[in-house]
């Protein structure tokens, strides 16, 4: 896990550069660890084979052939494209432990990883990310 008060990101912004940027949906999600609603994200139930990139600094972050249908409400991957494409940070909110992943390019919040629940994957790993986050590169 990383210390995010330390780190240095690849691509920086101010607070008004990424407002900017943004929409209001993808700024309280990527820039304010948000959560969209369950099932009403685009990628959901998407079947599309290419690069899932981070919404905010185009970063690709996931492939469709990692990605899972686990019934959760959010687009679900066993693998990010590479570990170093990521970062993982310790999350106490909500009254729970649980991991945020962030994007290792810019520090967007992307949604958080789950271990240990028989989903049948090669890693038995879930990556629940919001679709907000992301943006498809279709092969």
């Amino acid at each position: 896990m990383t210390d995010d008060t330390q780190r240095k990101y690849v691509v920086e912004k101010s607070d008004d550069e990424w407002r900017a940027q943004l929409s209001p949906a993808e700024y309280q999600v990527l820039r304010q660890a948000g959560t969209e609603r369950p099932y009403t994200g685009e990628y959901t139930g998407t079947k599309t084979i290419g690069v899932y990139r981070c919404r905010a600094c185009q970063a690709e972050l996931f492939r469709s052939e990692t990605k899972f249908d686990s019934h959760c409400g959010w687009p679900s991957f066993f693998a990010p494209l590479a570990e170093e494409r990521v970062e993982y940070i310790e999350d106490v909110s909500m009254g729970m432990k649980r991991v945020e992943v962030r994007c290792a390019n810019c520090g967007s919040h992307l949604g958080h990883v789950f271990e240990g629940e028989g989903y049948g994957t090669p890693t038995d790993l879930r990556y629940c990310i919001n679709s907000v986050s992301l943006t498809l590169d279709p092969a």
